[in-house]
């Protein structure tokens, strides 16, 4: 447990980092009270269970027992080391600390298999490969030539990581050899494909504007190939296909970078595909996110609601983007988030937006000045009808009513209805019945439709036994003080804990105190690799304890340890007995039972 970045940088960085700030970057947080609340990014729920709590500077989900500090938070939900985390916060506090210095403490977080691993090296590897192709050698140059055609400057180039691929078949195949990685997993990883015949591997990106696709902890573990040449019948685009390390549904493209600017805005906007976003970067959107050329999931949009429930879609504008911002916006309506939708005309797209009428008029007209959903919902509703034609105008007429009657305030609603009344020649008392008769349907579908469970169901939260509450209680007390430890090392005492993770971590609290002198559960909880662990250290630092009788407290929880202990062995001699009996053997069933009375009696002396 011994770490090598001095105790004192440690704790300086510690007492510099807000865990509210921390926290913050990485989700939407509310203050009730003493303390802030959010939904909890460790698992998903409806209702906001993770609670941020100030004065500790600790955090706490009562729906998973995750818990922890500023650093436990950035290892749980970056994946990093210690030494990684610290070295983040510094970087925030304006303290440096060279993280390269304790490589030799370096450990593969756990959900991170070793194969996965290699596979994270191996991309992280390329990025840098192509990086340096792109900007520092002949072959580049063409590659570098069309992206500063396209807008891109060297800095955008750098913060992006964008390279390029060389024309052979075999330049990046024989590279990943020579450094020592295994071929078959680089093929499946999505880097190299092997042969049909089975003879050996050749490179998946070849003469390509490469892209890399980073997770939220900024990893690589994918690649975006643009052709440079169109002149052939290869694909626009190439991309990695799904792997170990990349799944298309659960990534958010520019999530890593845009996170801070998200939480400072509360807004995000949602693209189509990854250089949108880049496009939109031009017109200082920093905002901007992009699913990964599929359909939005439920695991992406659980991501964004945990950073804002405000988003703005902005999809391409010829009919395969309107159909997908509308089946976006419904997904998102379904999860509760405030939705406005930002319309390009004439079938354009972000960067041909950008390139015809300038990165201004695309923040300010485009961005700036979005549709609210209901006013989306009529304009899409109104596409491809002919008002010369009676059907078209009704059919018209009962989707915009089926948006109004959910979606508008009052005062909206009225303007919606003089809208209509307009574009159609219907009259507003016509149209006001019409309403109404919609309204009563949709009041009536949801009283007789059954609520959704996984939303109305309290949540299933174990009971704590009176074992529980005494194990804790003793662990609390030990986080708080030394001597508590120590005693019972001098005496030889067994360990008063009686379930596996509280003995694994008397265990290290004792290694933990023979470095440091003072008690200080947040320095334990850091140096410890299991998340599990560190849940119940967080879960017992949050005890409420009785100040005044605290040695009370503490004989009363030893008390109960061995009390459960005398009665599990009562219990197991039982079972020993029940055998002995089974076998006829009368020595051993004498012997058992009278084990058994004197437990028992020993009970009555607790």
């Amino acid at each position: 447990m011994a770490q090598r970045i001095p105790e004192e940088t440690i704790e300086q960085i510690r007492s510099q980092s807000d865990i509210v700030d921390v926290i913050g970057e990485y989700m939407q947080l509310t203050k009730r009270g003493r303390n802030y609340f959010g939904l909890c990014p460790f698992h998903g729920e409806q209702t906001p269970s993770f609670s941020v709590s100030v004065d500790k500077q600790i955090f706490h989900c009562f729906g998973c027992g995750a818990g922890g500090n500023a650093i436990t938070f950035l290892m749980d939900i970056d994946n990093l080391s210690f030494q990684e985390a610290v070295a983040k916060l510094g970087e925030k506090a304006g303290i440096e600390v060279d993280v390269a210095e304790h490589q030799h403490h370096h450990h593969v977080v756990e959900n991170v298999s070793p194969a996965e691993q290699k596979m994270l090296e191996a991309h992280a590897f390329c990025g840098e490969y192509y990086k340096h192709l792109l900007l520092n050698t002949e072959d580049g140059e063409q590659a570098l030539q069309y992206l500063e055609n396209r807008g891109f400057t060297r800095e955008m180039i750098e913060a992006y990581g964008i390279g390029y691929a060389l024309p052979n078949w075999d330049s990046l195949t024989t590279l990943l050899s020579r450094k020592g990685f295994d071929l078959e997993m680089m093929a499946e990883a999505g880097l190299i494909i092997r042969k049909e015949d089975g003879t050996g591997y050749f490179d998946r990106f070849r003469h390509r504007v490469m892209f890399p696709i980073r997770d939220e902890t900024s990893k690589i573990i994918a690649f975006s190939g643009r052709i440079i040449d169109q002149s052939g019948e290869n694909a626009k685009y190439m991309n990695s296909p799904e792997s170990p390390i990349f799944h298309k549904g659960k990534v958010l493209y520019n999530l890593d970078q845009a996170r801070p600017v998200i939480r400072k805005k509360r807004k995000i906007v949602l693209f189509e595909g990854f250089m949108d976003v880049l496009s939109a970067k031009k017109a200082e959107v920093h905002n901007g996110v992009a699913s990964m050329g599929t359909a939005l999931t439920i695991e992406q949009i659980q991501k964004l609601k945990r950073l804002s429930n405000e988003i703005i879609i902005c999809y391409d504008g010829d009919n395969a983007g309107w159909e997908a911002a509308k089946r976006a916006a419904d997904l998102l309506k379904a999860e509760k988030f405030s939705i406005e939708v930002a319309l390009l005309p004439n079938g354009l797209d972000p960067d041909d937006y950008i390139r015809q009428f300038g990165a201004q008029l695309f923040q300010d007209k485009i961005i700036g000045e979005p549709l609210d959903l209901t006013s989306f919902m009529l304009t899409y509703s109104k596409r491809h009808k002919n008002f010369q034609y009676a059907t078209d105008i009704e059919q018209y007429i009962e989707e915009a009513i089926s948006y109004i009657a959910v979606d508008a305030s009052i005062v909206k609603r009225e303007l919606y209805m003089k809208q209509l009344a307009q574009e159609t020649g219907v009259s507003e008392e016509t149209l006001a019945v019409q309403l109404r008769h919609k309204a009563q349907q949709q009041q009536s579908r949801q009283s007789t439709e059954p609520q959704n469970v996984a939303v109305q169901m309290p949540k299933m939260t174990r009971k704590l036994t009176a074992i529980d509450r005494a194990e804790r209680l003793i662990l609390a007390m030990m986080l708080d003080n030394r001597d508590r430890v120590y005693a019972f090392q001098q005496e030889e005492e067994q360990i008063p804990f009686v379930r596996e993770e509280y003995k694994a971590i008397f265990n290290e609290l004792v290694d933990f105190y023979e470095q440091h002198e003072q008690a200080d559960f947040h320095r334990f909880a850091e140096g410890l690799e299991d998340r599990n662990l560190r849940k119940i250290i967080m879960e017992a630092a949050l005890v409420d304890r009785d100040p005044d009788h605290a040695e009370e407290e503490w004989s009363d929880c030893i008390r109960q340890v061995d009390k459960y202990k005398i009665q599990q062995l009562i219990a197991q001699r039982k079972q020993e007995l029940k055998e002995a009996e089974k076998s006829h053997d009368f020595i051993r069933t004498l012997k058992i039972s009278q084990e058994v009375i004197e437990l028992t009696r020993s009970l009555a002396y607790l």
